[in-house]
């Protein structure tokens, strides 16, 4: 039972997550295929771990049969991201040019009119979509087709170049049409590794034909990018604790290579250690920040080995309120 509420918890925080990264910025990302991607996520793990399908079936509680239909209808469907609410009401403005508000909650009467209206908030917010008139007379008419073009390249791919060099770097080397398999257009996933490349952040192996990341580094405070730290951070806390449990979890000591430690400090204001709490994460970054500057100085002047080993640390900190809802990162 203990594991079971440990899988819940984690699938909760793991929510969390998914939520707010759906709604960062000005987004409303489609979140239609999360539970089909999850599914296949986990069944192609189990397999890979050598747990057969028949007991894999057994532990989402389903029948073999069963099981083996739905990854064959979630497989077929799993490139088909659905439409959201947010897509869908863009796509009928955009296909009439203009729509009052009378007619999108007429052709939206089987969805909640609070989420028609904030979705149409949202749409006016971000430049898509602008409204006319007032009251009755209310309407809404699509972003002409070269502002919007233009606004969904001045978003679309930043950070994309520091996404795709933390994928190389975690789980390369990769092949172009492993990180195209990722959904993401051909032509700008070419540009956007040709400028890795170029800048020295990724190799590419012709002989190989994969792609190659030795170091990966994103500029604390940097204006982009933040897409691929959240992914470092959260593939390093992934592997420190799939590695705790694969490992002796009754001998954890201050001397093993492998494990963690979280430290909750609770303090106010006028408490004589509240600022060395506060500063103790931008000390820690210093010092690992000169250790990664002295080991890269090394490594540049010696030959590397094929095989070496990864020390990865990650070191976080937030800040949260007792008695509020507020936390910050």
């Amino acid at each position: 039972m203990t594991v079971e509420l440990l899988i819940q918890a984690i699938v909760r925080q793991t929510t969390i997550l998914i939520a707010q990264l759906a709604t960062s910025g000005d987004t409303r990302a489609p979140l239609a295929h999360v539970a089909h991607q999850v599914f296949l996520e986990l069944v192609r793990e189990l397999e890979r771990q050598g747990v057969s399908r028949k007991v894999s079936a057994d532990m989402f509680g389903l029948g073999l049969r069963t099981y083996q239909r739905k990854i064959q209808r979630f497989s077929e469907s799993s490139t088909d991201q659905g439409r959201s609410l947010w897509v869908a009401v863009l796509d009928f403005i955009q296909s009439a040019g203009s729509a009052s508000r009378a007619d999108i909650f007429v052709r939206f009467a089987g969805d909640d009119d609070a989420q028609v209206r904030a979705v149409l908030h949202d749409l006016c917010e971000s430049g898509l979509i602008t409204p006319a008139g007032s009251g009755a007379t209310l309407t809404y008419q699509i972003t002409s087709d070269e502002e919007l073009a233009r606004l969904r390249q001045l978003r679309k791919n930043d950070g994309l170049d520091e996404l795709l060099w933390a994928l190389i770097y975690r789980e390369g080397p990769l092949a172009f049409s492993e990180l195209a398999a990722q959904k993401l257009d051909e032509v700008e996933l070419g540009r956007a590794l040709g400028r890795l490349v170029d800048t020295g952040r990724v190799e590419f192996s012709a002989e190989e034909r994969v792609y190659r990341a030795k170091h990966l580094v994103v500029p604390l405070g940097s204006p982009v990018g933040w897409e691929a730290a959240v992914f470092d951070h959260f593939k390093a806390l992934v592997n420190t604790v799939t590695q705790r449990l694969g490992g002796d979890r009754s001998s954890a000591t201050l001397a093993n290579r492998v494990g963690g430690s979280t430290y909750t400090l609770d303090v106010w204001s006028g408490h004589p250690h509240a600022e060395e709490a506060y500063r103790t994460l931008g000390e820690l970054r210093q010092r690992l920040g000169d250790l990664r500057v002295k080991v890269e100085e090394y490594n540049a002047a010696h030959e590397m080995p094929d095989e070496l080993t990864q020390v990865v640390l990650y070191v976080g900190q937030c800040l949260i309120r007792q008695g509020s809802d507020d936390t910050e990162g």
